[in-house]
């Protein structure tokens, strides 16, 4: 049996596709393998947000180069994939810059993964096309099911935000029909999925067909998703605020299995910059709607990203960043320092922040957003959770899993406990998860 190694960098859009393209290649007979020097086939599903990810891909292809070379030398061919949304933004520029790349695919055609290996053969290929059919159906049943997994309801995205590339590797905004996720969330349920995160690159603007050939939102599609039998919990990311409307706010305050936990990207505080970033929203705006989502569901837990060093940033812009991330005292948040990317309009922009002042600016956002994270974990010691077990824990009798606030949880358990929803204690909060003591099932919320 042949073997494939599929590495993902970025979202959780990726790590759904490559996911997918492990069950492609699946159903072709591929085993999938953990270790890159037995693989026959191997694939790097690939992120373009950053520089230093595009970069680190290259640097990748470098040494899978050696090992192709070293495998031929055995009498093994590999064969070597690169696939998302850097394949998608340089095409064949990757073969010309890594000529030992055998197929280039971007995130809309991986589906077709079989049929380019088997053209490869010939040549190098390359396929970046948009195509007119839609890869979800084509793509074979879900393999290797844990108790928690995501579902992909939109791609692409047509707000053009000025330092993004998405819309230009991910395309316009689509949205897969409830009919076609529901079914698909039911084979996840009756694989044992417990837990569905439904994901895409504007999830909230979300307007796939309903029954009736209308569009239906997202919020109506988590009510939909909720009754399917065995989904016990429902997660959604990565929002944009402007499409955040009020019956996702109530759905956060009606449907039991929608956790109270939300990643909601603000990238600054400054209406300056964001109106540079082309976000389409203000500071306050973003506040009052934190504040709606909390009226709604009083423990839910925030998270956000931020970018620090948008060209133009000044001193007075980012202190507005610092006064709205103390004033929305987020639990958690990933923050950059900005990385022109090219093709963007921000790339051309002449006023572009020294490497050295962003640098300086991103430890103390970090510094602030950590402070308030450790408190948040604080918290936690002492209070009773349900806590999803997704896998083994770092020893020996202890086993992992996420609160409803997305915490993660270490506990000791046995391992039939994979996939149940258990009352935990919190005892004790870590540097990156807490620890806690299994409670009887009575005790659960």
């Amino acid at each position: 049996m042949k073997k494939a190694f599929v590495k993902s960098y970025g979202c959780q859009m990726n790590a759904y596709d490559a996911a997918r393209m492990a069950d492609v290649l699946g159903a072709e007979g591929y085993s999938a393998t953990d270790t890159v020097e037995d693989a026959d086939v191997v694939i790097l599903n690939t992120c373009h947000i950053r520089e230093k990810a595009a970069e680190k891909v290259y640097s990748e292809l470098g040494r899978l180069r050696v090992l192709k070379q070293e495998r031929r030398g055995r009498g093994l061919d590999t064969r070597i994939v690169v696939a998302g949304c850097v394949a998608q933004a340089e095409g064949a520029e990757i073969q010309a810059r890594q000529p030992a790349v055998d197929v280039v695919v971007g995130p809309q055609s991986y589906h077709r993964l079989p049929d380019l290996l088997a053209r490869s053969a010939k040549g190098r290929v390359v396929d970046t096309d948009f195509p007119i059919e839609d890869k979800f159906d084509h793509l074979p049943a879900r393999r290797g099911l844990g108790p928690s997994a995501f579902l992909t309801v939109q791609e692409g995205c047509d707000k053009f935000c000025a330092f993004c590339v998405v819309p230009y590797t991910r395309g316009a905004e689509v949205s897969r029909p409830v009919a076609a996720v529901l079914t698909e969330a039911g084979r996840l349920a009756a694989g044992g999925v417990r837990e569905v995160t439904l994901i895409g690159q504007n999830v909230n603007a979300y307007h796939g067909a309903g029954a009736d050939g209308g569009p239906v939102s997202l919020a109506a599609l988590v009510r939909e998703v909720a009754r399917i039998p065995g989904i016990a919990r429902i997660r959604y990311t990565t929002s944009h605020p402007n499409d955040f409307g009020d019956d996702l706010v109530r759905a956060h305050a009606e449907v039991p299995a929608l956790m109270p936990y939300l990643h909601l990207p603000v990238q600054s505080g400054s209406d300056r910059i964001l109106a540079a970033m082309n976000r389409k929203h203000t500071a306050d705006a973003y506040r009052r709607l934190v504040d709606r989502v909390r009226s709604a569901r009083p423990d839910i837990a925030l998270s956000s990203d931020f970018i620090v060093g948008f060209p133009g940033e000044t001193d007075a812009d980012f202190a507005d960043t610092l006064a709205l991330v103390r004033d929305i005292g987020f639990e958690s948040a990933f923050s950059f320092k900005y990385s022109p990317r090219p093709g963007t309009p921000a790339a051309d922009n002449s006023d572009q922040i020294p490497e050295a002042v962003m640098a300086e600016r991103l430890a103390e956002l970090q510094r602030l957003l950590d402070t308030r994270r450790h408190a948040y974990q604080q918290e936690a010691v002492g209070q009773v959770f349900d806590v999803l077990v997704e896998k083994a824990g770092r020893y020996p009798g202890q086993v992992a899993g996420k609160t409803p606030h997305l915490l993660a949880v270490q506990f000791d358990a046995p391992q039939d406990h994979i996939g149940r929803i258990v009352p935990v204690r919190i005892t004790e909060a870590g540097a990156n998860s807490l620890f806690g003591e299994r409670l009887p099932e009575a005790a659960a919320a």
